[in-house]
């Protein structure tokens, strides 16, 4: 879209916390200007009709591992980490943490190198990093490779504590079977931030280390300690501690909508809920199967497996996370919309507004998917009518 003023009205305009209903907004050389009722916002330039859609932030993801028919795992590099962000750009978000899911130490090395480098060449939509692993638990390894799983040792501290240092933002999900507290600790003072995932640890444990500085949950639910009667587990850490975050693969297949319904109403606060894809290399793709680690994951009807029925990532985008939790679960649209943008942004340390028409997204009013910004710019940076994977 190249006018350098643009107003949209007739549509909901979510500024990132509040979904306002009969307001306008318009753009002057791709910043916002004005933003409020539309009988107060003079048209100008070109006049977008959103027929009922809603205008809004563009999504922010914390955990994508690949797209376009790639996975970050097989090539860590500045071409991939490209793609797999226009592909997501597509899919409406504008911010993502590519995720390295456990490897070796060569691989993992490059990636921090590939992020750093995407970074310092201002790829749009990468805003960091994330390792998931390779310091996590056999027990809870899910498709992981197990025999890449071990613990944190003295280098892999070092390497972590430099990778903070050069990358705007670095995310590392553990598990206290493989690192210490004194490690946690080492890690959150450099601004690393810990999330647990992917453990067996008990509900004593797992409250040590939130006390110790992590400050998330990787995918809540999915690889790790379940709420029993008598053992809460790293679940009931997560609902009962109010200082920790916690992502969700809300795709309906990865946690049961009943079991969503009851976290959003349990969770303790000021931590929040926020909505992740995991997405793996068939987003943005009409891929049918792909390789991770030499191993065939399939998918099938919004599934992805390995041989054995291992879910192995998800095949999500937030569009889709955001109609299930509205539709299914029951929660507002704004709040569900707040869990794909303004809580993970938060969390990283960039705060989500309407500022820019580059990172700003159009939604079907129903939800099905994203819409271009303009219908006269087909090849625009916005793509083309996105639908539900």
């Amino acid at each position: 879209m190249t006018q350098s003023v643009v107003t949209f009205r007739n549509g909901r305009i979510f500024d990132g916390t509040r979904l306002l209903d009969g307001h306008a907004i318009r753009f002057d050389d791709g910043h916002v200007a004005t933003l409020g009722p539309e009988a107060e916002v003079p048209i100008a330039g070109l006049e977008v009709d959103l027929d009922g859609d809603i205008l809004s932030p563009g999504y922010v993801d914390l955990q994508v591992n690949g797209g376009d028919g790639v996975m970050f795992n097989d090539d860590p590099s500045v071409d991939t980490l490209r793609r797999i962000a226009s592909a997501h750009r597509r899919l409406g978000t504008t911010s993502l943490l590519p995720t390295l899911i456990t490897d070796s130490p060569g691989r993992t090395n490059a990636a921090i190198a590939a992020a750093q480098a995407a970074i310092n060449a201002g790829v749009p939509g990468i805003v960091g990093l994330h390792l998931e692993g390779p310091h996590l638990s056999i027990a809870r390894k899910g498709a992981h490779d197990g025999d890449l799983i071990r613990p944190m040792t003295a280098g892999d501290l070092d390497s972590l504590l430099a990778a903070a240092a050069a990358l705007p933002v670095l995310k590392v999900t553990i598990a206290p079977e493989n690192v210490s507290l004194a490690q946690v600790e080492a890690l959150c003072k450099a601004g690393v931030i810990v999330s647990l995932g992917h453990t067996d640890a008990d509900f004593d444990t797992c409250c040590r280390y939130i006390d110790a500085g992590a400050q998330c949950v990787t995918h809540l639910f999915n690889a790790m300690s379940q709420l029993g009667n008598r053992e809460p587990g790293l679940v009931g850490a997560t609902l009962a501690n109010g200082t920790v975050s916690c992502g969700l693969i809300a795709d309906a297949i990865h946690v049961h909508p009943e079991v969503m319904r009851v976290t959003w109403a349990a969770k303790k606060g000021p931590g929040r809920v926020f909505l992740v894809s995991d997405a793996m290399a068939v987003a943005g793709s009409a891929l049918t199967e792909f390789e991770l680690g030499g191993r065939r994951i399939q998918r099938n009807n919004g599934r992805l497996t390995l041989a054995d029925g291992t879910l192995a990532g998800a095949d999500l985008d937030l569009t889709t996370a955001i109609r299930t939790i509205v539709n299914r679960v029951g929660v507002p649209v704004a709040d569900a919309l707040q869990a794909a943008t303004s809580v993970p942004a938060a969390i990283i340390g960039r705060p989500v507004r309407l500022h820019g028409l580059s990172e700003t997204i159009r939604i079907a009013a129903d939800l099905s998917g994203i819409v271009p910004l303009h219908e006269d710019a087909p090849d625009d940076a916005f793509g083309h009518r996105q639908s539900a994977l």
